[in-house]
């Protein structure tokens, strides 16, 4: 059993940037709801409580009994979590005079605290709060100001007890990941042993004593999750894993035969379908997006359990699960109101009547990267972009007509290929072409032309929740923009989206 560390959610939008860094240093940690407070055993090292977006000046704001936490383990309060910690035990949190957001400078005042061990006197530091401690009980003292917040930090005397009312765990906090270290490793005492390695050592172990000689099935889609997903379950139980790759007519160009060929060479045992006339009958005269989302993961769905079925005698459903995905179902909040359609081929267990069996259920998508890189998935599938379960039915805004995924397909290659040749496809988190519902009038020799739009999306993003578009040197995109255009009859337009999530999103639809 690995050491680790529990951070309680108390429902912030960073929360999952705390367990991202802590596991940056090969530290595990699990998040869970501060309402649900797993055992405290043995194996559990320490405590973060993250923030919030309430205030715990709020009739409703979370509360948490740490009577078997605090003083006993250590514990970190960052934001809500600090000042739940001084309002609870005798200090006291007021509206700030001004709403603290953004950057700011601490100031180290007690450089004997290990939580700012070899970190600068002054570094900045990212504020996002509406309160702030304006007194600290008598056991506690001040390890840390900004010029605006007296309490930046804080520590409890005899205790391993801290406070900081900023975020270290995003990326504007210049030195937010040392601190986080100096609390996990030093102060903790964690072991540093959760490395790829280990866990497709456990995985694999653990995959062998649960399902023995049983046969599993499990839907491909090209992307990494479930690429990597099949490979651990390759090296534990062999051919008695087979993978489903459905081609539903809406891949990139090539996709289906390049990825097909890639997973044969890695040993897979693959059937690869091609359904993509099912899915281009059943999308005819669609244009709500959601609806086309159903529609798509209804047919895979369908086309799927076809193909399960020929198999004898199979009793395990594998998917792709990621962290992400498992912390959603049990967020603070509850389940996310609207998960869009088609995810983790949701709906399958439900009618094949097979257990479900999840090996990536524990990892954050960069984790899953280093344990494809361990595995030895090679890098076109490694490093590929993500790409929507819908695929170009969602980059065809209004009706998906065969005709006009072939369009979309000859632009979207033209871009990508033109990514990769200008050395720039790593640096995206994210790129693809949309065709646009709309046709403009343009001149092409001596002829007018009536033709469709293209818009060029391309974003960079580490974890795809915010996302900023990428600034393309001027010269790229006009070199794109003309090859498309001579290229793909049908096409006489391109844009380039300068968009930003929030307030848009990644894809289109």
């Amino acid at each position: 059993m690995h050491q680790k560390i529990i951070i309680l959610d108390f429902g912030s939008q960073y929360t999952q940037l705390i367990a991202r860094r802590v596991r940056e240093f090969n530290v595990y940690c699990e998040i869970h709801p501060f309402n649900k407070i797993p055992q405290i055993d043995s194996t559990v090292k320490g405590v973060i409580l993250s923030g919030s977006p309430f205030s715990v000046r709020d009739d409703n704001a979370p509360f948490v009994d740490l009577k078997d936490i605090k003083g006993k383990l250590p514990l970190l309060g960052i934001c809500y979590g600090a000042q739940f910690l001084s309002q609870t035990n005798g200090g006291e949190v007021m509206p700030s005079a001004t709403r603290e957001y953004g950057r700011a400078t601490i100031e180290v005042v007690d450089n004997e605290c290990p939580l700012f061990a070899n970190l600068s006197p002054r570094s900045q530091v990212w504020m996002s709060h509406g309160d702030t401690i304006v007194k600290i009980p008598d056991n506690f003292k001040v390890i840390a100001s900004t010029a605006d917040v007296k309490v930046g930090a804080f520590e409890v005397n005899g205790e391993q007890t801290y406070g900081i009312q900023f975020h270290p765990e995003v990326y504007h906090s210049v030195e937010g990941a040392k601190l986080i270290k100096n609390f996990v490793v030093d102060i903790c005492g964690c072991s540093q042993d959760w490395t790829p390695a280990s866990f497709v050592e456990e995985s694999v172990s653990k995959l062998k004593s649960t399902l023995g000689n049983d046969k599993v099935v499990l839907g491909l889609s090209g992307g990494v999750d479930s690429s990597v997903a099949a490979l651990l379950l390759h090296k534990a139980i062999g051919k008695n894993l087979t993978c489903i790759f459905v081609d539903n007519g809406l891949l990139r160009k090539n996709e289906f035969e390049q990825v097909l060929e890639s997973y044969q060479s890695l040993g897979l045992n693959v059937i690869g379908v091609d359904a993509s006339q099912r899915f281009y009958k059943e999308l005819k005269g669609i244009t709500d997006p959601e609806q086309k989302r159903k529609i798509i993961g209804r047919i895979f769905i369908e086309v799927f359990d076809d193909e399960a079925h020929k198999i004898k005698d199979v009793k395990w459903l594998a998917q792709g699960t990621i962290y992400p995905d498992v912390i959603e179902s049990v967020s603070v909040n509850g389940p996310s109101a609207t998960i869009k359609s088609h995810h983790n081929v949701g709906g399958l267990p439900e009618k094949m009547n097979l257990k479900v069996v999840e090996p990536l259920r524990l990892l954050f998508k960069d984790e899953v990267r280093r344990v494809g890189k361990e595995l030895g998935l090679p890098g076109a599938i490694l490093n590929r972009h993500p790409f929507p379960g819908p695929g170009l039915g969602i980059r065809i805004l209004g009706e998906v007509t065969p005709e006009k995924v072939q369009l979309l397909q000859e632009a979207d290659s033209i871009y990508i290929q033109g990514l990769r040749e200008a050395g720039l496809y790593d640096k995206i988190w994210q790129a693809g072409a949309i065709l646009l519902p709309i046709q403009s009038v343009g001149v092409m020799g001596d002829e007018r032309t009536y033709e469709y739009v293209v818009a060029l999306r391309a974003v960079t993003s580490t974890d795809g929740m915010t996302a900023d578009w990428y600034h393309f040197p001027h010269e790229f995109l006009a070199r794109i923009s003309n090859d498309i255009i001579n290229k793909v009859r049908g096409i006489n337009r391109v844009v380039y989206d300068i968009s930003s999530k929030p307030p848009a999103t990644i894809e289109w639809e």
